[in-house]
């Protein structure tokens, strides 16, 4: 199964794009590159662009070119981006013998040029920068980028640069990254070939008095917009993936060859946009067809699996609207209002597709399209429908929603439905904690997959369920590169916050989350996220009300009880910056002696390392303590000795847990000046 993944070979073609993508290469192979060349793929998400780009690259490697993938992604910053531009195409270039020679040219230009953007106006050329910094005569800099290019104008063949779903990017981000082609685009023997929807980045690039469409026209010199895949073949690539799918299912289910046609026209197809879609469907339906081992009519689920993929609002609600779905009716006058209002809201929780809802109603569901309809089944029918495996009867249909997924969809599936009810905090709170606490790290992980699905509606409630929740989180063995707790939700909670694409927005969102965050700790971790704070803050909020909520921030860690405190999951690190970023006029934090206290603070300083020997597998972890932090937040080392004394002076050993005995020898071990080394064995 090929998943939602771009094709890399022309093989693997199925729209029949490999000669238009060939002749795109052609095209490039024949541009002057003398000066670099912008080539802009442009067409809307889903549509095929690195599909079309790999084909073009496959021809243009076959004929020898040096291609480069250049993500943005991992980076943020015209810096960032800049500095590892130069290390990709350094990279790159020492693959190849015959240019190693330009490679060290490259590399030399690049080290001189690092540390020189933070006073670049991107607006102008670097030369122009470079002559207000040093006068009107020539640079070094001048002189190693003249190497440079002599260097690459010498080249038999030109460089390919792909920068993919940039419009994928925040909007900042966008910008960053046009910014950075405008520095190097004149690069000799470099082609950037740049895949984006036009209208998405149009918008990103739009200011007051200059147009998106006017700023790309400045900068690509060449633009291929795909062209969008026909409904009849993507019709076609939809049944024929639909058929890969389930080859190899020795028994999927009952298929109904008189209902298939109406289910698919009136509920699948008019769901499948691209073909994005169809190998995400196709994907999904697998799984989902493998793990009901042919329970259920094949029919039903995969129009099920389309609501449930394409229209998660309206697949949250299948749940509340069982009764209304499968009742029957003893006569046509009989009135249930509540059943009613259930079909209702299912119809409505998606307004655009209501009449693909609707469809969904009458082929899936005959019970209910009294509702909807004047057609009425009575009793009769439900043992039909019960024989027959038809969702229509109710035990089937909660067959359907109510199984256990596969081990390899389960976070995954365990986090869709979590994001469909993401917008409702109560429902969404009410499903995190109904999952095996076990597993709830590796979900709330996965949401990460809906970013480009975020709305405004999911910010508040989501980023208050996952920030309180936090603290909750079991604790777990850990890998090598496992990422903590706190980074899992963070990554989630920053990409919602990030989502509203304003500054302001997102302060007024912050200000709706700070009084529903039940701990110190949640609320540093969201002004963590929004703030300033150097390597932390993403600066999403203005400065000033970064400050305020810090401000806010460290007078309730002031004014929080002992009893409060001792229960705080990042309780050191809470001291430490209410300690730390303290204003001139704000007090520092008193820290009551009190042994219940101070062990809590010992148990918050406690970490590990986590090591491996080369040539082992064998995770090796060894205890340690954030010391200096420690030291920090009671002014000196030896307040802290007193403190740990009179902690063992008032709770006799046999009263401590084996962990907390062996956190105290820690500390000891760290009282009597030892001292981890800095790099293990």
């Amino acid at each position: 199964m090929i998943a939602d993944n771009p094709i890399r070979r022309p093989e693997h073609d199925t729209l029949g794009r490999a000669p238009a993508a060939r002749s795109f290469a052609e095209q490039i192979l024949s541009l002057d590159a003398s000066e670099g060349i912008v080539v802009g793929v442009l067409g809307p998400w889903g549509s095929g662009k690195t599909s079309f780009i790999n084909l073009a690259c496959c021809y243009l490697k076959d004929k020898g070119l040096t291609v480069i993938d250049f993500n943005p992604w991992m980076f943020s910053g015209t810096e960032q981006l800049l500095n590892h531009f130069f290390s990709e195409l350094t990279a790159k270039l020492k693959l190849r013998k015959e240019l190693s020679e330009v490679a060290k040219l490259v590399e030399e230009y690049a080290a001189a040029f690092s540390g020189m953007t933070p006073w670049i106006d991107l607006v102008v050329s670097v030369a122009n920068v470079l002559r207000k910094i040093f006068g009107n005569g020539e640079t070094d800099l001048d002189t190693r980028r003249k190497r440079v290019e002599d260097a690459l104008l010498s080249l038999p063949q030109p460089i390919i640069v792909v920068m993919d779903d940039i419009d994928r990017l925040a909007r900042n981000e966008i910008r960053e990254v046009f910014k950075l082609v405008r520095l190097i685009a004149r690069f000799p023997n470099i082609i950037y070939v740049l895949a984006f929807d036009r209208l998405m980045v149009e918008k990103a690039l739009r200011e007051p008095g200059i147009s998106g469409r006017d700023y790309l026209e400045k900068i690509l010199q060449l633009v291929v917009d795909l062209p969008a895949v026909t409904p009849d073949i993507l019709q076609r690539q939809l049944l024929q993936a639909i058929d890969e799918a389930l080859a190899g299912i020795d028994d999927p289910g009952p298929f109904y060859a008189d209902a298939w046609p109406d289910i698919f026209m009136e509920v699948i197809r008019p769901l499948v946009r691209n073909m994005r879609d169809v190998r995400r469907f196709a994907t999904t339906i697998r799984g989902t067809v493998r793990s009901l081992n042919e329970q259920i009519a094949l029919t039903d689920v995969l129009a099920l699996e389309a609501i449930r993929l394409f229209l998660p609002d309206v697949f949250a609600q299948l749940p509340f609207a069982v009764d209304a779905l499968t009742t029957v009716s003893d006569s046509i006058s009989r009135s249930d209002d509540h059943l009613k209002a259930a079909i209702d809201t299912l119809i409505n929780a998606n307004e655009t597709h209501s009449e693909v809802v609707k469809s969904m109603i009458r082929r899936l569901f005959p019970a209910a399209r009294r509702h909807i309809e004047n057609n009425v089944y009575g009793p009769e029918w439900i043992n039909i429908w019960l024989r027959k495996r038809r969702v229509a009867h109710k035990d089937i249909l909660r067959l359907y929603l109510e199984r256990v997924a596969g081990e390899g969809l389960q976070a995954f599936t365990d986090a869709e439905r979590a994001f469909s009810v993401m917008a409702d905090r109560k429902l969404f709170e009410t499903y995190l904690r109904s999952l095996d606490p076990q597993r709830l790290e590796d979900v709330i992980a996965s949401l990460e997959v809906f970013e480009d699905r975020f709305s405004k509606e999911h910010v508040v409630p989501g980023t208050i369920v996952l920030l309180n929740l936090r603290p909750e989180l079991p604790e777990r063995p850990r890998g090598l590169f496992d990422l903590d707790p706190r980074l899992v939700v963070g990554r989630v909670v920053y990409r919602l916050l990030r989502s509203l694409n304003d500054p302001v927005a997102v302060e007024n969102a912050v200000r709706a989350i700070w009084p529903e965050l039940t701990s110190l700790s949640a609320k540093l971790q969201l002004i963590d996220i929004v703030g300033y704070r150097e390597h932390v803050g993403h600066k999403l909020v203005s400065e000033t009300a970064a400050a305020e909520f810090e401000r806010t921030w460290r007078s309730e860690v002031r004014a929080a009880p002992v009893t409060e405190l001792k229960h705080e999951a990042d309780l050191l690190r809470v001291l430490l910056v209410a300690k730390r970023y303290a204003e001139p006029d704000e007090p520092a934090p008193e820290i009551p002696d009190m042994p219940e206290l101070t062990l809590a603070i010992l148990r918050a300083a406690r970490t590990e390392v986590r090591s491996v020997i080369i040539g082992s597998r064998a995770i090796r972890r060894s205890p340690r303590l954030y010391w200096d932090s420690l030291v920090e937040v009671f002014g000196d080392e030896e307040c802290l000795r007193q403190r740990v004394n009179r902690l063992k002076a008032s709770l006799p050993e046999e009263s401590l847990s084996d962990e907390d005995k062996e956190l105290l020898r820690l500390v000891d071990k760290y009282l009597e000046g030892w001292r981890p080394p800095e790099f293990d064995e």
